[in-house]
């Protein structure tokens, strides 16, 4: 087999690298399946493992999932929610190959934590009952994001990636509507920032500066649900969230000329993509004054995710693209609250995910795989307007492999510049998170109250 050596031209080596670099918008060791954040939506949905998401089990933050919850909380709500994500995985070698091309190259054949220092995501839900039958609201959080950068940065396989960053802010006023006292709808419009930034090695030398691929974006889509109340305390709700198309406008950032179209320093590109779209299901139902269970489902369309054409600007077509072929991601949730007194709950969830991302097309950005949670978390009602909950979750994930070789049928690997990378991650991940609910309205003169509530 040929190796790339350091004579290797900038060009060639750039371009291809960027090829096989598939994972623009790649995240260490993620908390939900590829760069999907459900973790930072809601402390009291952390401590169930999101499970009754969509039937209003988890709070105010339901309604990220089913607009048409926000009709279960009676009167004037604001909740506000910050969650701290750490996730751990480190890339070693699977083979002598491996080892020996890096020794060639002068890197390290491990990457180090890619996790680094984690991240915090805030989320945020406000609802107003406008009458017994019609409510308002907002909803403001990070659906997608997170980051890796592998803490060697001279390692194996940075010709794949150095680091990966990606930003969302989404904001989506919501309405939800009383039909019946069992049937409730709901819908909200989903207002999306995103913003990317790609890194990875110009060659596979110790040294060497980086190419990165840059930009954002502001995007339109939306969110339906309903509600069915279909005996006492008992509620079942199914939400939609819509793919959202984005194209962003950007650049890539050359150290050097590359060839005659792509010179140094910034060249404007454009990228579109479509997000996925979801559905969630949930059941929960109050079994006594002091227990409640709840059930959830979700699904995600991830294997619309595959192939991303960068276009460069100067010439109006693609100079590359990013190939992901994801599959369809699933995940199955139970959780369970218990009262211990009027103002003191606490509550316990499991998870299991099914990933998008398969050993085939795995890289080094995203160490990524099926995932084990498990989770705990009190609630206390400080007052009869304020809350407060924490909860704290911890994720086992599946060893994660990644093959970039000639024979592995990685979309990544570019036989241009065979540089192979055969390593795996051990990922881990640790979730906190905090939440204060208050209400603004008084309780005891508010508009009347939808027969199923959360609380």
């Amino acid at each position: 087999m040929r190796i790339v050596n350091r004579t290797s031209t900038l060009a060639a080596v750039s371009l291809a690298a960027l090829t096989a670099g598939a994972a623009l918008l790649g995240a260490g060791s993620a908390q939900a399946s590829s760069f999907a954040i459900r973790a930072g939506q809601s402390a009291e949905g952390l401590g169930l493992s999101y499970a009754g998401g969509a039937s209003g089990g988890i709070g105010l933050g339901s309604m990220a999932w089913n607009p048409a919850t926000i009709t279960m909380f009676p009167g004037r709500n604001s909740q506000f929610n910050a969650t701290y994500i750490l996730p751990q995985a480190e890339f070693e070698p699977l083979d002598p190959l491996t080892i020996g091309t890096s020794a060639r190259f002068g890197v390290s054949p491990s990457s180090g934590d890619v996790g680094l220092d984690g991240a915090f995501v805030p989320a945020s839900y406000s609802n107003w009952q406008l009458t017994d039958r019609l409510f308002v609201g907002l909803t403001s959080g990070a659906p997608f994001g997170l980051r890796s950068k592998p803490e060697i940065q001279n390692f194996g396989g940075q010709i794949y990636g150095r680091s990966s960053t990606v930003r969302t802010i989404t904001v989506a006023p919501t309405v939800g509507y009383r039909l019946t006292d069992w049937l409730s709808i709901g819908a909200a419009l989903q207002i999306q920032y995103f913003k990317t930034d790609l890194k990875q090695a110009l060659t596979p030398a110790a040294g060497s500066p980086n190419t990165i691929l840059r930009g954002d974006d502001i995007a339109v889509g939306y969110r339906l649900g309903f509600t069915v109340n279909p005996w006492q305390g008992g509620s079942i709700g199914v939400g939609y969230r819509s793919s959202i198309r984005h194209t962003l406008e950007g650049e890539f950032i050359a150290p050097a000329r590359l060839n005659a179209l792509i010179g140094e320093g910034d060249n404007p590109i454009r990228a579109s993509l479509n997000l996925p779209d979801s559905i969630t299901v949930g059941f929960s139902q109050v079994i006594n004054p002091q227990l409640q269970v709840h059930l959830g489902a979700e699904w995600t369309n991830w294997s619309r995710f595959r192939r991303i054409p960068i276009v460069l600007e100067s010439v109006g077509r693609p100079f590359t693209s990013l190939n992901f072929e994801y599959d369809d991601s699933w995940y199955f949730s139970a959780g369970v609250e218990y009262a211990v007194t009027p103002a003191l709950t606490v509550r316990g969830g499991v998870g299991y995910e099914l990933s998008a991302v398969n050993d085939r097309v795995r890289t080094v950005r995203i160490s990524d795989n099926d995932r084990l949670w498990l989770s705990a978390g009190i609630g206390y009602q400080a007052t009869e307007k304020l809350r407060l909950d924490v909860s704290y979750a911890h994720l086992f994930v599946k060893d994660a492999p990644v093959f970039l070789n000639p024979t592995s049928g990685n979309p990544s690997f570019n036989p241009q510049v065979p540089v192979v990378y055969n390593a795996v991650a051990k990922p881990s991940i640790d979730i906190v998170s905090a939440s204060l609910t208050y209400r603004w309205d008084n309780p005891a003169v508010a508009i009347a109250a939808p027969i199923v509530t959360k609380y």
